[in-house]
C-alpha cells in the first residue's frame, strides 16, 4: 500500500454553474409571469373571462330541452288555436306534443347509461323565446284551463336553513286553513309522519331574498327569467312558506349534495316538472366546493375574487332521451324526464279513434321511463295540465272517452278528463309501489295551481299585476284545480294500498298553499322582447301571459325546499334509500 502524502493536493471541488444559472432563470421567468399575470387581471378579471369560457360558447341552435307544450293543437280552428285577435298566419307548425323524433324517446326499450368520469360537460345557456311576430314555440305555450270541472279545456297561449331568522320575517302574507283533504302527519296518503305537517302554515317575507339570482344560473329557461324580461318588482321573490309547526329550512346546497352522496334525483313529468328541475339546479349550482385542484392556480391566486371554495359546475351528461347533470364531488345526477302524461300512449289509429290523435292507456304506465327507475333513488312525478290537451282515453283496450275528441254524440263518454286524470294517477303510483327492482323513494307532488283570475286564458284571464301573495279571505276558489286536486289525491290512496315492493311513496300535498301565490307567475313577462305588450289594451284585454309557470327565482324554489326536507326525514330512519 503506498500512503497519501500529506502535502498532496486536496480532491477537486466540483462546480454547478450551469444548474445554479438554471435555477436563477426558472425564478426570474416565474415572476415575470406572476407579474404579467397580476397586470392582466387588473386590466380583465379572469372571473369574467373564465364565465364567457363556460357559459358563452355555446350555440344557442341547438336544441337544449325536447319540444314540450300542454297546447291542445289538434283538431282545434284556427280561433282556438291561438286566441282572438292573432293572425292565422300566425300558425305554428311544431307538433304540440313531443314525438319519438323530437324528444328522443325510443319506442323499444333502452339502455341507461350510467356515469361515466371521462364525460365532458358543458353548462347550457338559457333558451330564448320567440319574439311576438314569430310562431309561438310548443315549448312557449299551452296552459288549458277549463272554466268549470268537467268541462272541455280552453286551449291556452302561454306554456305555461332553518337558519331563516326569525327578525327577518317582517309581514305576514296569508294563513292556509288547516282544513284541507290531506294532512301532512295522515299516514293514509304516505305523507310524512314524522315531523310536522308541512303543508298548513302561512307565508312570511323573509328579507334574506331568494337562494340564487337570475344572473347566477346558466340553465334558466328564458321563459321563467322574470327579472331578464324585465319584470319591474321583486318582492315575490322574498315570500318563503312557514310551516305552522315548524320552520321548513333553507336549503343548503353543499349539504343536499353530501346528502345526496352517490344517489340520482329524477323529475318525471310534464314542463311544470322541467319548471322543478331547473329550481332545483340554480340552487345546487351555487354550493361551495373544497376545490383542490383548481385550474390556472397560479393565476388565480392573484384575483381579488379568488375563494378557497369555488362553485362546482354540474357535467351535463343529458342525451336526447333525458337531461343529466352530474356533481361529481358527490357523484350526485338529477335528471330530467319527459312524460306528458305518465302513462302509456300512442297515436296510431285504435277502432274508431283515427290516426293522429293521442290515445292514452289509462291504465299501462310510461314505459319509455318505467324500465330507468331501478337507477333512480328518488323521483318527483309531475302531471295533470296535459288533460286538457286532445286525447282519447282508454281501459281494458276500450275506448271510454275522449277531451276535445268524441265522435258520436249520441253516446255518451263514460269518463271525462278530470276522471281520466285521477285513474293516471292510481296506475302510474301503483306501478311505482309494486316495480320489484324499485326500492327508492317516490314523491307525487300535487296539482301546480294556475292564476288566470277573471277568465280563461282567452276570455280575460289574467295575473298580470299581481306583486304579494293572496291575504287570508282574499283567496277566490278555482273548482278546477280542486277537483283535479281531489282526483289526484283519491287515485295516490287506492294505488298506495296495492304496494308490495320495499319502495317509499309520499305525496308533497302543495295545490291549496300555491293557490295564494298569484304573484309567482311571469304573467307578461315570459320574453326578453323590448316591445312586449305588458299591461292590458284600451278594450281591457291582458296582454299574452304565462300564469302557470313560476318565475324563477321564485314560489317554486320552495317545492324543492320541500323534496330536500322529504328526503331529510326519510334519512332519518335509514341511511340509505336501497336495501
Amino acid at each position: 500500500m503506498i500512503p497519501t502524502s500529506p502535502k498532496a493536493p486536496p480532491p477537486p471541488v466540483v462546480a454547478y454553474p450551469k444548474t445554479l444559472t438554471s435555477i436563477a432563470a426558472s425564478v426570474g421567468g416565474l415572476a415575470l409571469f406572476l407579474i404579467f399575470a397580476s397586470v392582466l387581471l387588473l386590466s380583465q378579471p379572469i372571473g369574467s373571462t373564465v364565465r364567457g369560457y363556460f357559459y358563452g360558447g355555446v350555440d344557442r341552435s341547438v336544441g337544449v330541452y325536447p319540444v314540450e307544450s300542454n297546447l291542445p293543437i289538434s283538431g282545434l280552428n284556427d280561433t282556438q288555436r291561438y286566441g282572438n285577435g292573432i293572425s292565422g298566419s300566425m300558425k305554428s307548425t311544431e307538433s304540440a306534443e313531443p314525438d319519438a323524433s323530437s324528444v328522443g324517446v325510443p319506442r323499444k326499450p333502452g339502455e341507461y347509461a350510467k356515469p361515466d368520469e371521462t364525460s365532458v360537460g358543458v353548462p347550457i345557456k338559457p333558451v330564448e323565446s320567440a319574439q311576438p311576430d314569430e310562431p309561438v314555440k310548443p315549448d312557449e305555450s299551452g296552459i288549458e284551463v277549463p272554466e268549470k270541472p268537467g268541462e272541455s279545456a280552453k286551449p291556452g297561449e302561454s306554456d305555461v336553513n332553518r337558519q331563516s331568522k326569525s327578525d327577518s320575517r317582517q309581514e305576514v302574507a296569508t294563513s292556509v286553513p288547516s282544513a284541507s283533504p290531506v294532512s301532512g302527519n295522515v299516514s293514509q296518503t304516505g305523507s310524512i309522519d314524522s315531523g310536522c305537517d308541512l303543508y298548513h302554515g302561512k307565508w312570511v317575507f323573509d328579507s334574506n331574498g331568494p337562494l340564487y339570482t337570475n344572473n347566477s344560473c346558466p340553465v334558466l329557461s328564458q321563459m321563467q327569467n322574470c327579472q331578464g324580461n324585465g319584470r319591474p318588482d321583486k318582492e315575490y321573490e322574498n315570500w318563503r312558506w312557514k310551516p305552522a309547526e315548524c320552520d321548513l329550512p333553507r336549503l343548503d346546497a353543499k349539504k343536499f349534495l353530501e346528502l345526496m352522496r352517490g344517489k340520482t334525483l329524477a323529475f318525471v313529468g310534464d314542463s311544470v316538472a322541467r319548471n322543478q328541475m331547473e329550481s332545483m339546479l340554480c340552487i345546487l349550482w351555487q354550493a361551495k366546493m373544497g376545490c383542490a385542484k383548481c385550474a390556472m392556480a397560479l393565476v388565480t391566486l392573484h384575483s381579488p375574487s379568488y375563494s378557497a371554495h369555488e362553485v362546482e359546475v354540474p357535467k351535463n351528461r343529458g342525451n336526447k332521451r333525458m337531461q343529466r347533470y352530474y356533481f361529481k364531488s358527490t357523484s350526485t345526477m338529477i335528471v330530467r324526464l319527459w312524460s306528458s302524461w305518465l302513462v302509456d300512449h300512442t297515436s296510431e289509429a285504435i277502432d274508431f279513434a283515427p290516426k293522429g290523435v293521442d290515445k292514452l292507456h289509462l291504465d299501462a304506465s310510461d314505459w319509455n321511463f318505467m324500465e330507468l327507475i331501478p337507477s333512480f333513488d328518488v323521483i318527483v312525478l309531475s302531471s295533470g295540465h296535459w288533460f286538457a290537451k286532445q286525447s282519447v282515453y282508454i281501459l281494458n283496450n276500450e275506448i271510454v272517452g275522449g277531451q276535445l275528441w268524441w265522435p258520436d254524440k249520441s253516446r255518451p263518454m263514460k269518463i271525462n278528463n278530470v276522471e281520466a286524470f285521477g285513474i293516471s294517477v292510481e296506475t302510474i303510483v301503483t306501478a311505482m309501489a309494486t316495480h320489484p327492482n324499485y326500492t327508492g323513494l317516490t314523491i307525487l307532488r300535487s296539482y301546480s295551481p294556475d292564476h288566470y283570475e277573471g277568465g280563461a286564458w282567452n276570455t280575460g284571464g289574467s295575473c298580470t299585476g299581481k306583486v304579494k301573495p293572496l291575504m287570508d279571505g282574499e283567496l277566490v276558489e278555482n273548482g278546477f284545480t280542486n277537483v283535479m286536486h281531489e282526483k289526484q289525491v283519491a287515485g295516490f290512496n287506492r294505488a298506495i294500498k296495492k304496494q308490495t315492493n320495499k319502495s317509499k311513496v309520499r305525496l308533497m300535498d302543495i295545490t291549496e298553499a300555491f293557490g295564494y301565490r298569484h304573484d309567482g307567475h311571469p304573467g307578461p313577462y315570459r320574453s326578453p322582447d323590448p316591445n312586449k305588450i305588458t299591461k292590458r289594451g284600451p278594450n281591457g284585454r291582458p296582454p299574452p301571459q304565462d300564469c302557470l309557470h313560476w318565475c324563477m327565482p321564485g314560489p317554486v324554489d320552495i317545492w324543492n325546499e320541500i323534496v330536500a326536507e322529504i328526503i331529510s326525514r326519510e334519512f332519518q330512519d335509514s341511511r340509505s334509500f336501497r336495501s
